[in-house]
């Protein structure tokens, strides 16, 4: 499993806004995509400023193979959606998940 990980900066006023926008549009395309498994949402409690997305992917791969332009016209939506100058991609990263056996006492 893979996981892709964005850092968000949004304008505090409009959190909750941008929290469901990304819902209603962003993650209803990502969960079209074959081998997307999930998504969350992470709010920071003491910045209001910061969003954290986190989607799990089965494989690099599936997660690479989404078309650059099914990307950029969802983004597109979103930013009429929400508007124009409310977020900003501060973070990025990619990790993949590693599981060990569990030891038997």
């Amino acid at each position: 499993m893979v996981i892709e990980w964005l850092k968000i900066q949004v304008d505090p006023a409009l959190r909750e806004a941008f929290v469901q926008k990304d819902n209603e549009i962003w993650t209803k395309q990502l969960s079209q995509q074959p081998g997307h498994l999930s998504k969350e949402v992470w709010i920071d409690p003491i910045h209001a400023d910061i969003v954290v997305l986190i989607s799990r992917w089965a494989t690099r791969e599936a997660w690479k193979a989404v078309p650059a332009q099914e990307l950029e016209a969802t983004e597109k939506r979103f930013v009429q959606a929400i508007g124009e100058g409310v977020h900003k991609i501060i973070e990025a990263g990619e990790y993949q998940v590693r599981k060990f056996p569990q030891a038997r006492s």
